[in-house]
């Protein structure tokens, strides 16, 4: 079995008008990126090495991020990337029960991350109407 990568740089760019999450390892990527037409990059090294998904979710709080722009990539990087409680199950095999697979503690879970993620990207969209319509 794989073991996931893990990283302690992440951040955001901004590439043909379009913001992407990005992760490394060393804060010096922010030069390949703009060596390559990345604009408005900006990395933050968390300081420990984690996965891509744990760092984005670190990222999401700061205070760098906090504009529209950023949160709606990093709302969207986490609803794609959202660890799927049924493809545990699923390889599990035959032997689990449908009881157990229908525990209402996990689709509560599921519900509050999905809650979670949908009020996190109506935020995003706000925070971005609102930058749009700024006088500057």
């Amino acid at each position: 079995m794989a073991t996931d990568k893990t990283f302690n740089v992440f951040g955001v760019s901004k590439l043909d008008g379009e913001y992407k999450v990005r992760f490394a390892n060393d804060i010096l990527r922010s030069k390949v990126l703009h060596k390559h037409g990345h604009e408005d990059v900006r990395l933050e090294d968390i300081g420990r090495s984690v996965s891509k998904y744990e760092g984005i979710k670190a990222i999401q709080a700061m205070d760098q991020f906090a504009d529209a722009a950023a949160q709606a990539a990093i709302a969207e990087y986490l609803e794609e990337k959202a660890p799927k409680a049924t493809a545990t199950k699923a390889k599990a095999g035959p032997a689990v029960s449908k009881a157990k697979a229908a525990k209402p503690a996990k689709d509560t879970k599921k519900s509050r991350e999905s809650q979670a993620l949908a009020e996190a990207r109506a935020k995003a969209a706000e925070m971005l109407a609102e930058a749009e319509d700024a006088p500057f």
